[in-house]
């Protein structure tokens, strides 16, 4: 795993690989980076969806219809990324499907970014929360003060300081640095996390939530779906957590052995791990809280344990370090996007400069914070962010894979199988796009009102 890490870890900080570079990425190294890639923040939202899924066994079924998706877009993409030669995702597809589409690529590339950065804030304002309400109640039981909590406690004041102070100073050098060496945490933090929750799930104090454990409260698990809308709620979840898409093309692009049937194989063998470990961390929380989990399954744990107090500081370091990784993905499209194509080798070889840089990045910080300070809870943003995924696992691949039918001759029978199989993906990006962004939108706004 050391040696895994030591080969992939630097590409978590780029998109392509410097022209020229010799693919030196052994299998391993690619599995993890794929791993890294996908496992992160969405896994805490897993509890949540299997309980609005209506149970274990739809929601492990909609996983294994998504998975077979998942594996399909990784499949086309790297094959995509054979035949153009390109190593960004971005390039790919405007290589494949022409400038107008890559164009919407590279839009819906920062839009998609931009969300993950406020998803990000607003887990780091959830531990934020529980953090402060532990340390209030420590306070209180020592009698150092009352049991209303101090004004230095506020979560919004600490999100705020945590973004100004930390993330903001982090995130403004061209160059990441430390940052991408130590953004293995998120990795150590997942799996902290589904180790917690199944060892919670055994050493569980029914007296601790008595409320969850309460027939007469709340029914505690759901065996159906309560509408056929409830049913779509994990496909969100799915996309976010199972997003590794956009990495996947300088993933493969930084291989030794390029052969389409390795790169199903590592695709196979990424997607499957992610689904063991989502799937077990979904399951084991939703048997502990049953329908009354919370979309971040810590928030739903007291507030004063060891234990879970380990896994929200450990949650909340890690995002804080992947934060400026996720910033500098996104301001290096926007840059792309400003600078004319005359001026864009000048740029490329000089940098864009310090004062847009520094601009463009607290612009950036400062959106995404007030946006996190006014979101209720992830799963609003989640259902956003699962949205816009669709186009990167669904939509794109699938318009990636009609190009490429097109242009390469085929047995007839092969190449109609291929352009239905590129029209149903297609399709079913479509509609999750606009179910879960419509059921997001109209969630967040009957909160908010």
């Amino acid at each position: 795993m050391e040696e895994a890490a030591r080969e992939g870890i630097s590409l978590l900080a780029k998109l392509d690989t410097e022209e020229g570079e010799r693919p030196n990425l052994s299998s391993s190294g690619a599995v993890f980076i794929m791993l890294k890639s996908a496992l992160g923040a969405g896994l805490l939202n897993f509890p949540w969806a299997f309980s609005r899924a209506g149970g274990l066994h739809t929601a492990i079924i909609v996983e294994m219809v998504s998975l077979v998706f998942l594996i399909s877009g990784l499949v086309i993409l790297g094959y995509c990324s054979s035949i153009s030669r390109c190593s960004t995702y971005q390039g790919v597809v405007k290589a494949i499907c022409g400038p107008t589409i890559g164009r919407l690529c590279e839009i819906c590339f920062i839009f998609n970014v931009f969300m993950i950065s406020i998803a990000f804030l607003v887990v780091v304002e959830d531990q934020l929360s529980k953090l402060c309400d532990s340390m209030s109640d420590n306070a209180t039981s020592l009698g150092a003060v009352d049991s209303e909590r101090s004004w230095y406690m506020d979560r919004r004041l600490g999100i705020s300081a945590v973004c100004l102070f930390i993330i903001l100073p982090l995130s403004v050098p061209e160059e990441l640095g430390f940052q991408k060496y130590i953004s293995i945490l998120g990795t150590c933090a997942a799996t902290y996390l589904t180790i917690m929750v199944v060892v919670k799930f055994y050493l569980m104090d029914l007296d601790s939530i008595p409320e969850l454990h309460n027939p007469s409260t709340l029914p505690f698990l759901s065996h159906s779906v309560s509408s056929w809308t409830g049913l779509f709620t994990v496909v969100p979840t799915i996309c976010f957590g199972f997003q590794c898409h956009e990495a996947s093309v300088a993933i493969y692009s930084s291989m030794k052995n390029q052969a389409l049937s390795h790169w199903i194989l590592i695709s196979c063998l990424s997607m499957l791990a992610c689904l063991l470990i989502y799937s077990v961390t979904g399951m084991y929380g939703y048997w502990t809280f049953g329908t009354g989990v919370a979309a971040d399954i810590l928030m739903s744990y007291p507030d004063n344990e060891v234990l879970v107090i380990m896994g929200r500081l450990l949650f909340g370091i890690s995002i804080v370090t992947i934060y400026p990784i996720i910033l500098h993905l996104g301001r290096s499209v926007i840059q792309e996007l400003c600078v004319t194509s005359r001026t864009r080798h000048v740029a490329r070889a000089g940098g864009y400069g310090r004062r847009p840089r520094v601009l463009l990045t607290t612009g950036w910080v400062l959106l995404s914070l007030g946006a996190a300070l006014f979101v209720p809870d992830i799963s609003e943003i989640i259902g956003l962010i699962g949205g816009v995924s669709a186009f990167f696992i669904f939509i794109f691949p699938g318009l990636c894979l009609l190009r490429v039918v097109q242009r390469e001759g085929a047995v007839p029978r092969v190449r109609w199988a291929l352009i239905l199989w590129a029209m149903v993906t297609i399709l079913c990006g479509v509609f999750i796009f606009g179910q879960s962004s419509a059921a997001a939108v109209m969630e967040l706004i009957e909160r908010l009102g």
